[in-house]
């Protein structure tokens, strides 16, 4: 079975590499799929879910995103996301907490790169409490 390596990284760490079959990803012009021998491109990719279908494991990975850049070569897809957490390490409690710790923050934030940086945090986090809620009201 032909497969496509895939890298998903952050700022801070690297969040998932290996093999899969099938990648899926919400793009900011819809939702996108990659298989195998795909046709090179660069986007930017909106927050959601990454969902890597691996060879030989029926269980879908997911790794959620809040916005990033997308880079497809027809043997590797890397993901260049602006925040990366895999789903089963999302907590609700965790990004509550950090939510109102940079809006805290933000209130006493002097210049604009400051500014502009703890308001894409507060974007950011306020994405993925969205997808928790969201995936708890799905259970």
């Amino acid at each position: 079975m032909k497969t496509i390596r895939v890298d998903v990284v952050n700022a801070e760490k690297h969040i998932f590499s290996g093999d899969a079959k099938f990648v899926a990803l919400p793009g900011v012009e819809g939702e996108l799929g990659v298989l195998p021998g795909h046709v090179p491109f660069i986007t930017r990719i909106k927050p959601g879910f990454v969902r890597v279908t691996m060879p030989d494991d029926p269980e879908v990975k997911r790794i959620f995103v809040a916005g990033g850049i997308l880079e497809v070569q027809p043997d590797i897809v890397t993901v260049l996301a602006d925040t990366a957490v895999r789903s089963e390490d999302l907590d609700e409690a965790k990004a509550k907490k950090a939510l109102e710790e940079t809006k805290e923050l933000r209130k006493n934030a002097k210049g604009d790169l400051e500014i502009a940086r703890l308001e894409a945090e507060m974007l950011a986090l306020s994405a993925e409490l969205k997808i928790i809620q969201k995936l708890s009201a799905k259970r």
